[in-house]
């Protein structure tokens, strides 16, 4: 059999931050050099740090508490399966008040528009850049009070909705918005639930999303690095308010955004 002369997807300078619980992010040291892996469907990012080798993986906000496992490929071409822990977290209720109702209640012509838009978010949510090398220490992208935290249980009118899938940070209209980490932009748009909308790609699945701005300074395509203006913070979509919703995904999960500040 063919060995494979690959030790690790791609090499970084600073390791993500690991929290085993819903929501979180398992950082999980591989005992042999693997090729490429896989959690729940989904392929994971696999990291060379100081000579050593890790499974980066984004755990759902839905998954049990207790054992899980991800597969990996060997540079062999063996299979192997990594069982790990995930921790049981509680997260708050959140009840707001929508006054535009089809907010909360889309009505038929509304759903379609929503289904359209999901494809498109889903496609970028899906991309995979293999010569992006992720950055996982960022700073914050607006300046402002977070507002509502990731993972709350959230009501709106009363009626039971979605966990929140990410950090809202509050701050005056138009304040400007900055990329955290450098990246590539993969979709812009205003979408339905998320008004001006921007999704930035970091490599390797890890991707952020930008929600709720007033303007988007960027266009599909353009490189941006950290620290460089992308929009201001707005009011469009489904909000009590100017704001700044950002979510990150791992693996085609939302995870927690607050594990990847440092500042």
């Amino acid at each position: 059999m063919a060995v494979i002369s690959v030790y690790a997807n791609v090499e970084v300078s600073t390791m993500p931050r690991s929290s085993m619980v819903p929501g979180g992010i398992a950082v999980i040291p591989t005992s042999k050099a693997a090729v490429n892996g896989s959690y729940r469907n989904e392929r994971i990012m696999l990291i060379n740090y100081e000579g050593k080798q890790f499974a980066v993986v984004g755990i759902p906000l839905t998954v049990s508490v207790g054992s899980q496992s991800l597969n990996l490929t060997l540079a062999d071409g063996r299979e192997e399966t990594v069982a790990f822990q995930v921790q049981e977290k509680s997260y708050r209720e959140q009840h707001l008040t929508i006054t535009n109702n089809r907010q909360v209640n889309p009505n038929a012509e509304d759903m379609q528009r929503i289904t359209r838009e999901r494809v498109e978010m889903d496609t970028a949510f899906s991309t995979w850049t293999d010569d992006l090398a992720p950055v996982f220490q960022m700073s914050s992208p607006v300046e402002g009070i977070r507002s509502s935290s990731f993972g709350l249980k959230r009501f709106f009118n009363g009626q039971a909705r979605s966990p929140h899938s990410g950090m809202d940070i509050a701050a005056d209209e138009g304040t400007p918005i900055y990329a955290p980490a450098p990246g590539v932009i993969r979709a812009t748009g205003n979408y339905f639930f998320n008004g001006n909308t921007i999704i930035l790609d970091h490599g390797h699945g890890l991707i952020s999303l930008y929600c709720h701005m007033n303007t988007i300074d960027v266009e599909i395509g353009s490189t941006v690095e950290a620290g460089e203006q992308i929009g201001r913070v707005g009011q469009t979509g489904r909000v009590t308010g100017p704001h700044l919703h950002w979510s990150i995904n791992l693996n085609n999960t939302r995870v927690d955004p607050a594990l990847f500040l440092f500042d």
